[in-house]
């Protein structure tokens, strides 16, 4: 009887402790807040890297598929745990307050873990059936809690995919407005054609709305930070790059006299936030890789990256600062190595993500 009691009351723990995870990841949507659900994705994403390390060219085809097999596993995890609580409490109670319409009862495992997915299943079904009260309100309590948590996951899920899609539409967009170059001097080039500020402040004010909704997005469906294509143009890392790059060359590269309303405009501001603020979360709530301090080579090739980037601007027609290299330099220094940390992850090289770096053979790499 003690042991019997001991079982149920870890059944019930058990379901519990999942219904609580369920409840944080889906409802509650705060990365990092679940209390099994980030450690079950991290180690399903470190097993299909490891996988796809050992896959040589089709390393980055097989981390591609991470992001829906963590959906995948992490539903059936969540299934799991609730059958194998729920089986726990049901199974001391086979054969007395659960039992077949006919016929004798088995009272092992399986048939407890059959039971407990019956219950839980909204379809139902299965020869056991409660005989009293306190049976009656646990397949009550059950059939509610699996109807309730289907719906959840199932509405998750399009959410999920929702964000997902908003995310890749600003990275094309992104991409689209680079000229398809991933270089965020040509971007400028074409929201300022021929030094004209006419739409460049509407232009990036509504990149910053988008910025700030992928931004978010992450934070309530931490899932998409899995999600990795097999273009760089749809890399987290490199959007966050190149409207980073954008705002410092804005900042930095602009001649001041002529263009400070554009400089100092909210919409510049929001931009630089926003992508700094999306980084920091990628940096901060999920798997990074180690990234050395800057050193005097990095600083001169952020010189040299500057003056490729002017080049482009002054081809435009576009005024630049006399000498804004060092502040575009310390402004890059900032979040540079963050990027560094976040992109390999996800199988991307830098020269994926700095493309002006790569076009324009700076050496020293």
């Amino acid at each position: 009887m003690r042991w019997t009691i001991v079982g149920q009351l870890s059944g019930a723990a058990l379901m519990l402790l999942f219904l609580a995870d369920i409840f944080l990841t889906i409802l509650y949507a705060r990365a990092g807040t679940g209390v099994l659900a980030p450690r079950w994705n991290r180690c399903v994403w470190a097993l299909v890297k490891a996988v796809a390390d050992r896959a040589g060219g089709r390393r980055g085809a097989i981390l591609s598929l991470a992001g829906p097999l963590i959906v995948v596993t992490l539903i059936g995890f969540w299934a799991l745990g609730l059958t194998l609580g729920a089986a726990l409490i049901i199974q001391p109670e086979l054969g007395r307050a659960i039992r077949p319409s006919s016929g004798g009862a088995s009272t092992d495992f399986v048939t407890a873990l059959l039971v407990a997915g019956n219950s839980l299943s909204i379809v139902g079904g299965g020869d056991y059936v409660p005989h009293g009260a306190g049976a009656r309100l646990l397949f009550l309590f059950d059939s509610l809690v699996g109807a309730s948590v289907l719906s959840l996951v199932l509405s998750y899920l399009v959410q999920v995919y929702s964000a997902l899609r908003e995310r890749n539409a600003l990275a094309l967009t992104v991409d689209l407005m680079t000229g398809g170059t991933g270089d965020a001097s040509w971007m400028l080039a074409r929201l300022m054609p021929g030094g004209d500020t006419g739409n460049v402040v509407g232009e990036l004010g509504n990149l910053a709305r988008t910025l700030a909704q992928v931004k978010e997005a992450h934070h309530f469906y931490p899932l998409l930070y899995y999600f990795r294509f097999h273009e760089p143009l749809y890399a987290v890392s490199r959007t966050s790059f190149v409207l980073l790059d954008l705002a410092a060359l804005i900042e930095h590269a602009l001649d001041p006299r002529r263009y400070e309303p554009v400089i100092q405009s909210a919409a510049v501001a929001a931009l630089h936030r926003g992508a700094r603020l999306l980084l920091d979360t990628l940096h901060s709530r999920f798997p990074t890789v180690s990234s050395l301090q800057p050193d005097d080579a990095e600083m001169w090739r952020d010189r040299q990256s500057y003056a490729a980037a002017v080049e482009v601007l002054a081809a435009h027609g576009i005024a630049t600062a006399r000498d804004g290299a060092n502040g575009y330099g310390a402004a890059r220094q900032e979040w540079r190595p963050m990027i560094r940390r976040v992109a390999p992850v996800l199988g991307y090289a830098i020269d994926e993500i700095d493309t002006r770096e790569a076009t324009v053979g700076i050496p020293g790499r």
